[in-house]
This record gives C-alpha cells, sequence and structure tokens, in this order.
C-alpha cells in the first residue's frame, strides 16, 4: 500500500504527485506536493485537482488518506473545496470562497465535537452585526461601568420580545439576563435543590448538566427515554421512589439525540410534575432554531417551570446571555441571589449588542442563516452518512451517530480524532446504564459547508470499512 507516482503532471484533472520525495506520512506528502507544484507553476490557480477517489486509484492510496490530505491542504489555504463542483486550487491574488457568497477564506482543522451553529458567511449580514458593534461602540464608556443586576428596562424588554418568538410572556420581575444559560442553570440547581437532593434527567443528557449536579453534589438520575423521548411512567416511578427536586429537559432538538418531546407528551411529563410537586427545569438551547416547535413547557406550565433561553446555539456562544424566566416574581428572588453572588451582572457590552441585534432585525437575520444554513448541511449529512444509523433534524445543526457492528465508540473517536476531525462519544451524556455505541457529531462551527461535507465524507468511508482495516490508513 502507498505506492506513488514517479512524477508530477502539470494539468490539475491529470495531477499525479510523486509522495515519495518529501519523506513524510501521505497525507502530509500531499500537502507539500500541492504547495510545491503551485509554487513552481505545475498547478495554477483556480485548476481543479483530481476527484479524491480518483487520486486514491492512482497513487493506490485508501480515500480516507487522500481526504485527509486534502482537508489539510485546505487548512493552509492552498485550496478551496466547491459543494458539487470539486477542489481547486486556491489563487493566491484573492481570498478563497466558500459554498456561501463572498464567504471568507476559513482555516484550521474540522471540529465536529463542539455543538456551534454555522458562522455568517453572508458579507451583507457581516456588515450589519458589524454596525451593531459599531453603534454600541459609542456608548463604551457607559458599558464600561458597573451596570445593575438582572439587566435594565430596556434589556428586558429586548429580551421579553426575543422570548415573546417561543410564546414566552414574562413580567420584568420574572425575568433575569444572565452571563449564559450554564450560569442560569446553575443558579436554578442552587434555588431548588441541596447537596444529595434528586435531580432527574433523561438517560442521554446534555453533558453540561452532568457537571453542574456533580458540582453542587446532587444526585442525578437518568430516566428512560423512547423515541419521543422522556417515559411519563418512568418519571412517575422516580416520583414516588426517590422525590426528585427538579426535572431537567432540553426537549426540542435535544442535546444529544436530536429528539424533540411532542405536545402531548409534554403534557403527560407536566401532569406526573404537578402530581409530585416537581420543579420542571426548561433548557430551550435549540427551540428557537426550530421553525415550528411544540410550546414551551413554561407556556403550559409556567407555574412550576423554570425556563432558560441562551442565545449561544441560536446567535452565538461568544456572546455569553441567556434569559431565565421563574415561576414567579418570589421564585426568581433566590436564583438571583445565586447569580449575584457568583456573577454580579451580565457583560453589559454582550447584553447591550443583543439588545440592539433584537431591536433592530440582526438577531433575526442571523437565526434565519443559521436555520437556512443548517439545513443545508443537514442534506448533505442525509447524503453521505447511511441513514439507518443516523437519528437527525433537519432543522438542528448536529446528528446522533450509531454506529456499526464491530465499531466501538472510543475506537471511531479515535479515528476520527487521527483524521483531525472531533466528535463526541455517549459517554459524554449517559446518566444511567451501559452508555450506547453512538457519537455527537456537531454541523456547524467555524468550516463552511463544503469543508463539512469533505469530512463527512472521510467518517462515512470509516464507517464502511472495520476499525482494524479503517485504522491501518492513519
Amino acid at each position: 500500500m502507498g505506492r506513488a507516482s514517479a512524477r508530477s503532471t502539470p494539468s490539475g484533472a491529470g495531477w499525479t504527485p510523486d509522495l515519495r520525495r518529501f519523506g513524510k506520512p501521505h497525507y502530509l506528502a500531499i500537502v507539500e506536493a500541492i504547495a510545491e507544484d503551485v509554487r513552481t507553476g505545475r498547478l495554477a490557480a483556480r485548476e481543479r485537482l483530481p476527484p479524491q477517489r480518483v487520486l486514491a486509484a492512482r497513487l493506490d492510496l485508501n480515500f480516507t488518506t487522500v481526504a485527509r490530505g486534502y482537508v489539510a491542504a485546505q487548512a493552509r489555504g492552498l485550496v478551496e473545496s466547491r459543494v458539487g463542483q470539486g477542489t481547486f486550487v486556491c489563487d493566491p491574488a484573492r481570498p478563497a470562497r466558500s459554498a456561501g457568497a463572498g464567504a471568507p477564506r476559513r482555516h484550521g482543522a474540522i471540529d465536529f465535537s463542539m455543538n456551534l451553529p454555522p458562522e455568517p458567511d453572508d458579507p451583507r449580514l457581516l456588515a450589519r452585526m458589524q454596525a451593531g458593534v459599531a453603534a454600541i461602540a459609542e456608548d463604551l464608556p457607559n458599558l464600561l461601568r458597573y451596570q445593575g443586576f438582572g439587566g435594565t428596562g430596556a434589556d428586558k424588554e429586548a429580551g421579553g420580545l426575543w422570548l415573546a418568538r417561543r410564546g414566552v410572556v414574562a413580567g420584568h420581575d420574572r425575568l433575569l439576563l444572565c452571563p449564559g444559560a450554564h450560569s442560569a442553570l446553575d443558579a436554578i440547581l442552587g434555588a431548588v435543590a441541596q447537596g444529595g437532593d434528586v435531580l432527574c434527567t433523561e438517560a442521554l443528557t446534555y453533558a453540561g448538566i452532568r457537571a453542574l449536579a456533580a458540582h453542587r453534589s446532587l444526585r442525578l438520575v437518568g430516566l428512560p427515554m423512547d423515541d419521543e423521548g422522556l417515559e411519563p411512567d418512568a418519571f412517575a416511578a422516580a416520583c414516588t421512589k426517590l422525590a426528585p427536586k427538579a426535572l431537567y429537559l432540553n426537549p426540542t432538538l435535544q442535546n444529544p439525540t436530536t429528539k424533540t418531546i411532542r405536545r402531548a407528551r409534554r403534557e403527560a411529563i407536566i401532569a406526573v410534575a404537578r402530581r409530585y410537586g416537581v420543579a420542571i427545569v426548561e433548557d430551550d438551547a435549540y427551540g428557537f432554531v426550530c421553525p415550528n416547535p411544540p410550546p414551551s413547557f413554561q407556556q403550559l406550565a409556567p407555574e412550576i417551570t423554570y425556563y432558560v433561553a441562551g442565545l449561544a446555539k441560536c446567535l452565538g456562544a461568544g456572546l455569553r446571555l441567556a434569559y431565565l424566566v421563574a415561576p414567579s416574581a418570589r421564585a426568581a428572588l433566590p436564583p438571583a441571589s445565586i447569580l449575584r453572588a457568583a456573577t454580579v451582572m451580565a457583560s453589559p457590552i454582550t447584553t447591550a449588542l443583543a439588545t440592539r441585534w433584537i431591536a433592530d432585525g440582526t438577531g433575526e437575520a442571523l437565526l434565519g442563516f443559521i436555520r437556512a444554513e443548517s439545513r443545508a448541511r443537514q442534506a448533505v449529512a442525509a447524503r453521505l452518512l447511511p441513514p439507518a444509523l443516523v437519528r437527525a433534524d433537519p432543522n438542528g445543526f448536529h446528528l446522533w451517530l450509531s454506529l456499526p457492528e464491530g465499531w466501538t465508540r472510543s475506537a471511531f473517536a479515535s479515528q476520527g480524532r487521527s483524521a483531525g476531525l472531533g466528535v463526541v462519544a455517549s459517554d459524554a451524556f449517559c446518566t444511567a446504564g451501559p452508555a450506547p455505541e453512538a457519537v455527537r457529531i456537531c454541523l456547524g462551527g467555524l468550516a463552511a459547508r463544503a469543508e463539512v461535507g469533505q469530512a463527512l465524507e472521510v467518517l462515512a468511508h470509516a464507517l464502511g470499512r472495520s476499525p482494524t482495516l479503517a485504522s491501518a490508513y492513519i
């Protein structure tokens, strides 16, 4: 394995590099060959390189090795991938363009592990976002001072306007502005439970809530799930035996399984929570990404629901702002006290930016981009990955991949890391029973759509081979 041609041909489509002269692993030798042939003129700007499978056959290499070389070359800015067209040599005089018109060149490895929304690449949208930053900068001296806790009246008005998209109505006395969803969730847990108390979740749940529960010494109990999410009968049984203080749910486009709890199931869960006096902690991180989600638990049961809507998944993780709606003004006081002691206040700069984007429609435009790009990326994933193994929602930007027989989650994650592709094994989300042989894959973040497709093709190729055979080419 690994025979390479003795010479490089100048034609892009017929390019066949001699990898032996570089003395490096084959995928790195491909990168060096591209760089040298561009430098010497054997490869011209905008020339189309051979398809990965074609080059793999010419060089008697595994497809994964060639694909990894193309990904590494793109990370160095030597080539660019265009959806449905192929891989092209970059023009050093012009920035590369990704799948979106006017997109800047992207650099770096493809990381499928962090669950981030796709980053905007529309120049008009980027200009609009930057205009918002410039506008709040005019009031920068004021924004660098301490502000009143919980947000100004204008900030709460904007938050209320944003929450109204989900049918959530909250007076200012029940609404708190928090520096990110994690701080909001931590404050709620501190308000409703003490060390040793039981917090119920689904058997597979958001990794962050596991960390927060451990930090507060809560006993996390994972409950059985079906295709619609948490099973109400299992929740009722847990209430009878364990007397939990709260139930944590991420009920729309759930992280990690992508499941969305339908309205009837939500109502059944609420009936159990009311019967046993259990608070519901609703983490609506992805509810805004879904165009037509079911009504929130807060809408259906506002008197027992602590509702958290962070902006990380629907606008951008760096914004670090979340809206917390408590069941009542009185119920808002304990989490407010915890937040004030731990965080002092949400950043006035990011709060002002979020308020402006919501008021002037930039937030709406950014959310529209994230929705459209997420659907496009899910379509790419549906085309490349075996449908029998994938659970996904067309509106989300992550998917849940069950592994075929022979693969373990650790082996597949290791395979991904070896190829420069990060995935998250199911262990990070498991709260009950043995972890399934599955991984979560995020389709958003810095990578452009074409890069995501190229990386998914590498993973799809690995899925079609035995772990031993796949790893032999790394």
